[in-house]
């Protein structure tokens, strides 16, 4: 097994069982002490675990996070005008001939929807639905990832996924998100879509975060990027001009899109007390 897939494989025990521990770690992968210790050393760093005497826990936020992501499907079609009008902006950054990486989700679907009328693209993905949406424009050539699927997701996840990626110096990589906080960046609810995103943010010449405005003070199981690491965030008109002003201070490019005056009012309409993006 290799050391990308053991780690893994430990980050699914500690979700699972909450603590691990040294002696039981050597066992089921039948490797030394200090390779288990390098192992969770790096987990540390990750921010999943804290170490303790003979093995470590799971961090007390990851444990009080209850990731309830609906199926990308349904997605979709919540807050579609903003997130079509995003995807928009995003698609409109890429030019004939390059090379993109599109994340799984539903704002990138709605980018993949715009790129339809740019010619020769190369797109590389790990989402279905995106893969889907993009063969429906002849000049594009696909390359989806391989990897085992997330249903609720549509996506391609695993160490295979990672790999393929290494292969890649993408002109643009655009990425969808659970979460943005001040604290820990750009979050994922999922333990293995976000080891994806963290090698497609390592893939792109370009790192683009596409996200609602819900998706704002609001945080998912796993940090995939910081600010340092993203260069451009396309949002919309909705979140609060204060939250956007302060992304901007890490030297993130922000584009907040305008919504037409119609479908502003509906999205406002929808919003409850926790999704007002209020600080």
């Amino acid at each position: 097994m290799i050391v990308v897939q053991r780690r893994n494989k430990i980050k699914e025990i500690v979700l699972q069982e909450r603590s691990v521990k040294v002696a039981d770690l050597v066992k089921e992968f039948n490797v030394s002490e200090e390779t288990i210790r390098r192992d969770l050393n790096q987990l540390e760093r990750e921010g999943i675990i804290q170490k303790n005497y003979g093995g470590a826990i799971l961090v007390e936020e990851l444990q009080n996070a209850a990731p309830n992501v609906p199926p990308v499907q349904q997605r979709k079609f919540q807050y579609f005008e903003e997130k079509d009008a995003i995807g928009r902006m995003a698609a409109s950054l890429v030019s004939e001939g390059q090379i993109v990486i599109l994340d799984s989700g539903s704002t990138t679907w709605c980018i993949a929807r715009h790129l339809r009328g740019v010619p020769n693209l190369m797109v590389v993905t790990n989402g279905i639905n995106i893969a889907e949406e993009c063969s429906h424009n002849e000049e594009t050539s696909v390359f989806v990832m391989g990897g085992k699927l997330v249903k609720k997701s549509m996506s391609l996840v695993g160490p295979q996924a990672e790999i393929e990626l290494q292969k890649y110096n993408a002109h643009f990589a655009f990425l969808g998100t659970s979460g943005i906080t001040e604290r820990k960046g750009f979050t994922s609810s999922d333990l293995y879509e976000a080891e994806v995103k963290r090698a497609m943010v390592a893939a792109g010449q370009k790192i683009v975060i596409v996200a609602d405005h819900s998706k704002f003070e609001q945080q998912g199981l796993i940090s995939f990027a910081g600010f340092r690491d993203v260069d451009i965030l396309i949002t919309s008109e909705l979140v609060d001009p204060a939250i956007l002003n302060d992304i901007r201070q890490t030297g993130v490019q922000v584009i907040a899109v305008s919504l037409p005056e119609d479908a502003a009012g509906r999205i406002a309409d929808k919003r409850g007390p926790a999704d007002a993006g209020s600080r």
